[in-house]
């Protein structure tokens, strides 16, 4: 075996480098962060040939003092952290000191400076074998310029590895999106070739924000985005999410924050996943723009040489919190006051990318679950005796039962109708006809309101299933012949300490011997499940997150069926006061957006909207 021996200092670096370094977008990003942890309040990016030839970055910031130029392009050294202290609680983007003498390694690299107590600035270059830093004086104003040319210049077996122009320049322009986004505050310039590609002016209140956003992330994304800002107990959830109906087909629209750092972690993306399971359409990714503001004491950021990745040190409480402020969130979504944005025709579908789908991008958030903003009594009551009287209480098997009522439902006297020119016209107005048996016309302040009544009625039915369902808990059907299985030694163990687990799901799982399970009790409205499958998802979800959500999905899907052939059908003739009924519940009813696959419920068009159809005004 060969002695050992010392790496030289460049070699060293272009090894660290094979971690820090993977394209132009990877420099884009150190040089960013650093800028930012500089305190720069103006950052100025400038690229050639993808960022291959030329990436030159200039801020405002701090600079760095003459003496500190040679340091800084030396590994493991960074003003910010001196003890362990500060690196179990880490407030800064880059931490580590390695980003400039990888970045060095690799490429010809330049940083020029001035902390503003100079009379001039200075610029530190390194050169030869052992990267001898050389410092010069050179004309600079506060802050630091980063120049790195020739990417991968000494290691062409890298460069090899590089894509496109067009391509390279697409991820650093992805890189530079995610950076401009977490900081609102730090104007940013972004130019190719000589052309500017992005100008974002600095500020920090609620309209340039969102200009920004629109502006990065598009139009119909905010157009069709809810803003959250939530906060309990040290933890803080805001930015936008969007509505169900603006889906993509790649999660490529999704920007999650910790602390100010963009990431991609296993927990969050889990509870983003199961806060819109119940409302996205099938194979369909939610767009969010989401900042998540947490003691740095309680999340490691020191796991991932990019630092793309974080660990949380309460992950449940974390998943939690996200969940259940997603999901609450997407469950105020409902028709209110407010709402009057040009419907676009034709746009529905989920599968339009860029176009936005139904018209509820301005819907009001938090409206209370008793009944819609703007909707007056007279109204409710006049249309709530016939259809809201097939739903009217009872036990979960007899909403299963009522589910079809509606169906059958004959009006005696006809309630009456609505002035649609009332100052307190419902955010849905008033059903003026059906059309071919399948969506009803109504008639409100903004214009025409269009509406699936078969996916409507699904979603209202499928919500009072699950409220029923919840309130009588989770009851329990003994099987006639128990069920043995076949389990490691582990899982049994697990099922014998904590019994109770499964009892609140609605099992009763006992031991039989070393590796063997026998299920005698089974959630009553999963009778008819597979029961073996069903109790080792759970136990492998338990062991391996301390939580299971299989019985609820099962649960969840069990009760969409139900909804689904419970609601109205399609050519089902109602009558004026039904119609009216159903939007009425559709106001005061969770998640009445989305039919119970996704799918949107309404769509809006403004009087404006239909003007231009007919040329009117022209």
């Amino acid at each position: 075996m060969a002695k050992i021996h010392r790496l030289d200092s460049r070699l060293a670096n272009q090894i660290a480098a094979g971690e820090v370094v993977e394209r132009p977008a990877s420099v884009l990003k150190e040089l960013l962060e650093n800028a930012l942890d500089a305190g720069a309040r103006q950052i100025s990016v400038d690229v050639e040939q993808g960022g291959t030839k030329l990436i030159r970055v200039r801020d405002d910031g701090s600079g760095i003092d003459q003496d500190d130029l040679p340091l800084a392009l030396s590994r493991h050294a960074t003003s910010k952290i001196r003890g362990l202290e500060d690196l179990e609680a880490i407030g800064t983007l880059g931490f580590r000191g390695e980003a400039l003498a990888a970045i060095s390694s690799v490429s010809r690299l330049s940083l020029a400076s001035n902390s503003g107590d100079q009379a001039e600035g200075w610029q530190v270059t390194v050169e030869g074998r052992d990267m001898a830093p050389s410092v010069a004086p050179t004309a600079h104003p506060r802050g630091c310029t980063v120049t790195m040319r020739d990417l991968f210049f000494n290691t062409p077996a890298r460069r090899r590895f590089l894509r496109t122009e067009k391509t390279e320049f697409n991820h650093l322009e992805e890189v530079f999106r995610r950076v401009a986004l977490s900081e609102f505050q730090t104007g940013f310039r972004l130019s190719h070739n000589q052309k500017v590609i992005h100008q974002l002016p600095p500020g920090d209140d609620d309209t340039l924000r969102a200009a920004r956003v629109a502006r990065l992330c598009g139009r119909a994304f905010m157009d069709q985005a809810l803003t959250v800002d939530i906060e309990h107990a040290g933890l803080r959830l805001h930015g936008w999410m969007g509505l169900p109906t603006f889906s993509r087909s790649q999660a490529d629209l999704q920007y999650f924050y910790v602390n100010g750092r963009v990431i991609r972690d296993k927990v969050v993306s889990h509870a983003v996943r199961q806060a819109y399971a119940d409302v996205l359409y099938h194979g369909r990714h939610p767009a969010y723009v989401l900042f998540f503001e947490v003691d740095p004491a309680l999340v490691d950021v020191n796991v991932h040489p990019t630092k793309h990745e974080v660990r949380f040190r309460e992950q449940r409480m974390v998943h939690d919190f996200l969940f259940r402020s997603l999901h609450r969130a997407i469950a105020e979504v409902r028709p209110g006051e407010g709402q009057h944005g040009e419907g676009r025709p034709g746009d529905a579908a989920p599968a339009m990318e860029e176009g936005p789908a139904p018209s509820q991008g301005h819907m009001a958030l938090g409206t209370p679950a008793s009944g819609a903003p703007g909707v007056s009594e007279g109204p409710r009551r006049s249309f709530g005796g016939g259809y809201g009287g097939a739903f009217s209480g009872g036990t979960i098997a007899d909403g299963a039962r009522q589910a079809g009522a509606y169906g059958q439902m004959v009006s005696a006297t006809p309630a009456p109708g609505g002035d649609p020119e009332a100052s307190h016209t419902p955010p849905l107005g008033y059903a003026v006809a059906q059309l071919h048996g399948i969506f009803i016309v109504a008639e409100n302040e903004h214009g025409m309101v269009l509406v699936d009544m078969h996916a409507a009625h699904e979603r209202i039915t499928y919500e009072r299933l699950k409220r029923d369902w919840a309130e009588e808990k989770v009851r329990s059907q003994p099987l006639l012949v128990p069920v043995s299985m076949a389990v490691s030694s582990r899982e049994a163990d697990f099922a014998e300490q904590q019994p109770q687990v499964f009892q609140r799901l609605g099992f009763m799982v006992e031991r039989a011997g070393p590796e063997t399970l026998v299920v005698r009790e089974v959630p009553a409205l999963l009778r008819n499940a597979d029961s073996e499958t069903l109790v080792r998802d759970v136990l492998s979800d338990l062991l391996a997150h301390g939580s299971s959500e299989r019985i609820e999905q099962q649960l969840d899907a069990l009760l969409s069926s139900m909804a689904c052939h419970g609601s109205v059908r399609a050519n089902r003739r109602l009558t004026v006061p039904e119609m009216n009924a159903l939007l009425r519940d559709m106001e005061a009813t969770e998640r009445s957006g989305q039919c119970n696959h996704g799918r949107p419920t309404w769509t809006q068009m403004s009087v404006k909207e239909l003007d231009r159809l007919f040329m009117r005004g022209q």
